[in-house]
């Protein structure tokens, strides 16, 4: 079956989640998301009476992307399989593996740093947010993304991908001469000219997963004819095509967006903020009324200056107003709930306006509001992350930058997103531990009944901290502790040793029948000279 024959089957199931996305993206991002018209469309795009959706998508976007992609740590950690270490490694060489693998981590995260990774991923995951889909294509040139209305899958039940079709447009230049000529114009009887929407090629890409072989195959199609240099494959577990879903729902090949879920707040919004605009407009009109009967006229009115004097009696002159005061009120009440409640269910942190707020109190409020992403993290942690991971562990090993690693030994372990979530609740609940024992039970019961080793260690972990060669073993900590020992017996060896030097030394000739020390205790006490014994 041709790539754009496929396509367009597919298209029928995908235009109802499409529909909505253009709803969505209407009232947050209009740009994101347009109708496939089978045009790039340059038209003015409709701008929306209120700005809240757009700040609470790019808000979200913002916070779900550092999360997903730290920018000081890794998302990720190598670790060696606890069941292999008795028996196909020593456990001895435990930290020296962590150490290369540290290294290791290190380098993939250089990688990424030095590319546009983060920038694409900050695109998709606003076309999660608005749309509920994204597609993203791991080339050697960088990442690409796939709005809604370039891409159709279809899954199985299971929800495994099973086929990819994307549209693009792109112009003949870049094909090359493959393609046929295009027809000449109607009306100049001369070809079409460059930058036309004529000289732009629909090209097809076909994506699928061969069940014989295990692998994904796919190539380009443009006119129903397959372009050269165009197919290529890649192993199932590591492909460079990414589906990606913000929320799911069973038998449904697509995702539905955060913004489908508070639809209803915003539309209600959008109209209110335009009754609200429109009728602030129309309050802050200032029109004058002139009765007919008066002898002023309303060109006299109309030219006086400010501070002018005119002929006339007040009472033949009138200001319209609105007198809508308390409904205007009332709309604006509304759209404030409607604002805060938008805010609330994208993360905006709203800080209550008091005198009396506490640092405490908008920690606990951000805490509160990270922990909604719970449910976010855990698919974009297994369609998004994970794959990625793999993809790039499998470019950075082909191009020898990274050592092939066995798989049934060294498996990655995703730490950020979920994760990480889970590490910031742990470090909150140590905290508030050590608290509460230090108030409630004294200083002293935390040097008698807490291991300082082993919370200093849980402390790191759920900061996700790497210990190695940070915080000292019990080894590091005994063999100092030994080798203090030592030095102070050394050093009071040394104090012995100066105390009998400067000791003076015995004389017969005084009293022989005195020892030394007898005899110095005489000399320091006079009154016993005489009394060897010192008894008075």
């Amino acid at each position: 079956m041709k790539a754009k024959k496929r396509y367009t089957e597919l298209t029928s199931t995908r235009d109802d989640f499409l529909d909505i996305a253009v709803q969505c993206s209407e009232l947050t991002l209009p740009y994101l998301i347009r109708r496939d018209d089978g045009k790039v469309s340059h038209r003015n795009l409709r701008t929306p009476w209120q700005s809240v959706g757009a700040k609470a998508v790019v808000t979200l976007a913002s916070k779900l992307m550092l999360a997903l992609l730290p920018p000081q740590t890794t998302f990720f950690k190598l670790q060696v399989r606890d069941d292999k270490l008795g028996d196909e490694l020593d456990p001895s060489i435990k930290s020296e593996l962590e150490l290369s693998f540290s290294k290791m981590e290190r380098m993939v995260m250089d990688y990424v740093n030095a590319s546009n990774d983060r920038v694409v991923v900050h695109q998709a995951i606003k076309q999660l947010i608005v749309s509920g889909n994204a597609l993203i294509f791991m080339g050697k040139d960088g990442l690409k993304t796939f709005p809604l209305n370039r891409f159709c899958v279809n899954r199985d039940g299971n929800g495994n991908v099973l086929e990819i079709v994307t549209k693009e447009l792109i112009s003949r230049k870049v094909l090359g001469k493959e393609l046929p000529e295009p027809k000449p114009n109607a009306v100049g009887n001369e070809g079409i000219k460059a930058g036309s929407d004529e000289d732009e090629v629909e090209v097809y890409t076909y994506v699928k997963l061969e069940k014989s072989s295990g692998r994904w195959v796919w190539h380009q199609e443009a006119f129903d004819k397959i372009l050269p240099n165009s197919r290529s494959t890649a192993p199932k577990n590591a492909s460079p095509w990414l589906v990606l879903r913000f929320n799911t729902f069973d038998g449904e090949d697509y995702g539905r967006g955060r913004v489908e879920e508070f639809l209803g707040d915003l539309k209600s919004l959008e109209a209110l903020s335009q009754a609200l605009v429109e009728g602030s407009a129309a309050a802050a009109k200032v029109v004058f009324t002139v009765s007919p009967s008066s002898t002023t006229k309303p060109q006299t009115l109309a030219q006086a200056g400010n501070g002018a004097i005119v002929q006339g009696r007040p009472d033949d002159i009138g200001v319209v107003q609105v007198g809508k005061t308390a409904d205007f009120k009332t709309a604006a009440e509304m759209a404030g709930t409607l604002s805060q409640r938008i805010s609330d269910a994208f993360l905006i942190l709203q800080i209550r306006q008091s005198e009396r707020t506490t640092a405490e109190e908008v920690r606990l409020t951000q805490l509160e509001l990270e922990q909604q992403l719970g449910g976010l993290f855990s698919l974009l942690t297994v369609e998004f992350l994970k794959p990625y991971l793999d993809r790039t562990l499998l470019v950075l090993q082909r191009s020898g930058q990274l050592p092939k690693l066995p798989k049934d030994v060294v498996r990655p372990q995703i730490v950020a997103g979920v994760n990480a979530l889970g590490r910031g609740q742990d470090r909150e609940s140590l905290i508030a531990f050590i608290t509460t024992i230090a108030q409630t039970m004294g200083p002293e019961a935390i040097m008698k009944f807490i291991d300082p080793s082993e919370y200093i260690m849980r402390l790191a972990a759920s900061q996700g901290i790497d210990m190695l060669n940070l915080v000292k073993t019990q080894e590091q900590i005994q063999g100092e502790m030994q080798q203090a020992q030592q030095q102070q017996t050394q050093q009071a060896l040394v104090e012995q040793a100066g105390q009998l030097a400067s000791a003076p030394m015995f004389d017969p000739t005084k009293n022989p029948n005195l020892t030394d020390g007898e005899q110095n205790t005489n000399e320091e006490n006079p009154n016993t000279q005489g009394n060897p014994t010192g008894d008075s």
